[in-house]
């Protein structure tokens, strides 16, 4: 079953079920995936699909941060649920060590040696920890790796 078809399905049960905070917070996925799919005049395949779900959680994320910050504790819940639901359609995410060595790897294969090779490096790793991993997270590792490298040379 497609991603698309089990957000479709999962929809319909919450509708069903009269679950109007999972029936919300899965209509502003399925809206921000058409809204791709007209962009790019396409039916979004799963992975492109991950790409659109990761950017709802990253937006969700700082709305987090937002609310929080401004003593708006009821949004934050509410946003808070709708990332707990829209990560039940995500990958299971890499551990620590599973993305360090991934970073290793990729160090290895692209022949980087200095913070300036980052681009080369993250090139590599993106379509490979694609929501798996947090694109902050990762940067700031590659950054880490790469400095200690340059300092070790």
């Amino acid at each position: 079953m497609s991603l698309r078809d089990r957000l479709d399905e999962e929809l319909k049960a919450a509708m069903r079920s009269s679950d109007a905070m999972r029936r919300d917070a899965l209509r502003m996925v399925l809206a921000a995936v058409q809204r791709a799919e007209k962009e790019g005049k396409h039916r979004l395949a799963d992975d492109e699909m991950l790409g659109v779900l990761t950017r709802e959680l990253k937006v969700r994320r700082e709305s987090v941060d937002t609310f929080r910050a401004g003593g708006r504790e009821d949004l934050v819940a509410k946003e808070e649920a709708a990332i707990s639901i829209v990560s039940e359609f995500m990958p299971q995410q890499m551990s620590d060590a599973e993305l360090r060595a991934l970073i290793e790897q990729a160090v290895a294969e692209t022949g980087a040696a200095s913070p300036r090779d980052m681009g080369k490096v993250m090139g590599w790793l993106s379509p490979r920890t694609r929501g798996r991993a947090d694109g902050k997270i990762v940067s700031q590792l590659v950054t880490q790796v790469l400095s200690a490298r340059a300092a070790g040379s």
